[in-house]
């Protein structure tokens, strides 16, 4: 056996300790001498020779065939030239036979059907030139199909290039950036920067090199290597700036902040700066900022334009608002006006100082403060308003000085002064909880109860009824009398009245059942009403607050309760456009509480759950 080859009774090896050209050149020795591996693993046999493949773990002798075995001419005769391609072979696979051949003795053995052999295809496909890339699994197939047919039998790997060294964001703060904002899509948002305004804290990793990573070459069918283009490296201080420095760390080379403030990414060099704070006073527009992204608060001195986004927290605009403002949480503060424009607040509170006009303000958990709006829908935990007119209002408590054509619903609602606006209605709706779930239950316990009483009185009406026989009556007071000793008997007259009580023995007994059996009535009706009235109180409870004031009422107004399922929060959360439907449709169910065009209204829902009007 050549060098780096061993045959042991279980099989032949091959040493992967060895380098390539050792063992190529031990296995060109033995295909060049018409040998072959019976049982070839051709996987472990081209990892050895090209390091490609699945990996075998600790070099050294690795199984690679069952045997070897010698070809004999006339099996070699069998193996034509492969058709060679750009990049892959071919290979036409027919129905084959062996000559007709004379024994020495004679005797003739006629032309006979035979088929290739994969073990055999590999080696002389070696000394055809086909080094690499054999498709072991495909020339099986087609040797063991019936049908003539052209395959492609070995293709050539090509390289795999390597990666660039780069540059990835470890900080969970947004980088500024004045070049358009690249989407998780792919596409290239065109109204927003990367970010202007990111604030972070001293020694921080904002930039981490990934060093370049090499690729690996490829082989052609001669198991020639087609080398890797080689990756581009960077140099990481390029990028650092005033306030940040390239660092070597223990995991590898990072560019951190030397101080707090914002990150300020220079588009033409790269360079990443941290800056003192940054005060607006630009507005925020397509020219100057771009949508906004920010991690913290943010005051702005300018405008919002038209369609642009600012989000982030604690948001302060000194100017008009024309676009939408989103934030995490904090508050809110407009000191002029939103015109066209939303405010939306996750948890926190809204103020508009001046007048909100054909915008929509939601705050998820806070309160809505607004001067005057006009044509807005506004949804939040509480909502005051000096004046609204045309709105769509809903939240758990609204207050309202002046409401024109507006549609409100809430759980506690107040308005100084109601009534429509030109064609549009002015209505009110008091949301209720629905707490219909309860009423069967204290339907059922009613009956009962009344179920109860009635036999009782049934059970005292007849021990009245009996008690009223004279003998009985008189029998009973006798004994009345006895048991409070106020009335003393002697023999003779302790003999008459056991003639009295055997005269009445079986109305006496009667009685005493009556008495047991309206007993056990009265226990199970004090039972019953007990617990009707602990459900009655959780209905109470589930149901909680409900009421509508209404001081002066100038215009036809409209009242009706509102019923909901889950908590008023899940109604404020819905868009605008379904709180413009559900208060602006047609109402279903409900109860109508107030219509007129004059007067006013305090209505409240009683601890019994009993609409009570004034």
């Amino acid at each position: 056996m050549p060098i780096g080859l061993a045959k042991r009774p279980d099989g032949v090896f091959i040493d992967m300790s060895l380098s390539p050209l050792t063992l190529a050149a031990a296995i060109n020795e033995v295909f060049h001498s018409h040998s072959y591996f019976v049982g070839l693993n051709y996987p472990v046999l081209v990892k050895a020779l090209y390091g490609v493949g699945p990996d075998l773990g600790t070099p050294g002798m690795t199984r690679l065939a069952n045997d070897l075995s010698v070809m004999s001419d006339e099996r070699i005769a069998l193996y034509k030239q492969p058709k060679m391609g750009r990049g892959y072979a071919e290979y036409y696979f027919e129905t084959l036979y062996l000559d007709e051949i004379t024994l020495p003795d004679g005797t003739v053995i006629p032309e006979r059907p035979t088929r290739l052999d994969v073990d055999e295809f590999v080696a002389e496909m070696w000394n055809k030139g086909i080094l690499f890339g054999i498709e072991v699994a495909a020339v099986a197939a087609a040797i063991a199909s019936t049908k003539a047919d052209r395959i492609t039998v070995a293709t050539e790997l090509e390289p795999e290039p390597g990666q660039d060294a780069t540059v990835v964001e470890v900080s969970s703060d947004l980088h500024r950036s004045d070049a358009p904002k690249a989407r998780a899509d792919g596409r290239i948002d065109l109204g927003s920067f990367q970010n202007r305004f990111p604030q972070i804290k001293a020694n921080v990793r904002l930039l981490k090199k990934l060093p370049a990573v090499p690729g690996h070459p490829g082989f052609d069918l001669a198991g020639r290597m087609t080398p890797a283009e080689q990756p581009k490296d960077l140099t990481l201080r390029f990028f650092a700036g005033d306030g940040t420095e390239a660092k070597e760390l223990e995991d590898g080379e990072y560019l951190v902040s030397t101080r707090e403030g914002f990150l300020n990414v220079d588009s033409k060099s790269n360079r990443i700066s941290i800056t003192d704070k940054i005060v607006s006073m630009d507005g925020v527009s397509g020219r100057t900022t771009g949508n906004l992204e920010l991690a913290g608060a943010y005051e702005e001195f300018g405008d919002v334009q038209e369609q642009r986004d600012v989000t982030g927290g604690d948001i302060t605009v000194h100017g008009n608002v024309y676009g939408n403002i989103h934030s995490r949480g904090g508050t809110v503060v407009l000191d002029q006006n939103l015109v066209s424009g939303s405010v939306a607040n996750v948890a926190g509170s809204i103020t508009v100082t001046g007048v909100a006009s054909n915008s929509v303000i939601h705050t998820g958990k806070g309160a809505v403060h607004i001067g005057r709006a006009e044509n807005c829908v506004i949804s939040g935990t509480i909502v005051t308003l000096g004046e609204a007119s045309n709105c769509e209002i809903i939240a758990d408590e609204i207050r309202i000085e002046v409401a024109e054509g507006c549609a409100v619903a809430g759980r506690n609602v107040e308005i100084d002064s109601a009534g429509p606006r030109r064609r549009t209605e002015m209505v009110v709706y008091v949301l209720v909880k629905d707490v219909s779930q309860f009423d069967q239950e204290i339907a059922d316990l009613e009956l009962r109860v009344a179920g109860f009483d009635q036999a009782n009185q049934g059970f005292q009406q007849e021990v009245d009824r009996i008690a009223a026989i004279p003998d009985v009556r008189r029998y009973l007071a006798l004994a009345a009398k006895l048991r409070t000793q106020e009335l003393q008997l002697n023999a003779e007259q302790g003999q008459h009245l056991r003639k009295i009580a055997g005269a009445v023995a079986v109305e006496l007994q009667i009685i005493a059942k009556l008495r047991t059996d309206l007993q056990a009535g009265q226990t199970q009706l004090k039972l019953l009403q007990d617990k009707l009235a602990r459900v009655i109180e959780q209905k109470v409870e589930a149901a909680g607050i409900a009421r509508c004031g209404l001081r002066m009422v100038s215009g036809e107004t409209t009242v009706r309760t509102m019923p909901f399922q889950a908590d008023v929060a899940a109604l404020t959360q819905l868009p605008a456009k379904d709180i413009k439907q559900r208060l602006r449709g047609t109402p279903s169910g409900g109860e109508l509480l107030f219509s007129d065009g004059a007067g006013s209204l305090d209505w409240h829902l009683n601890p019994r759950l009993r609409p009570v009007a004034g």
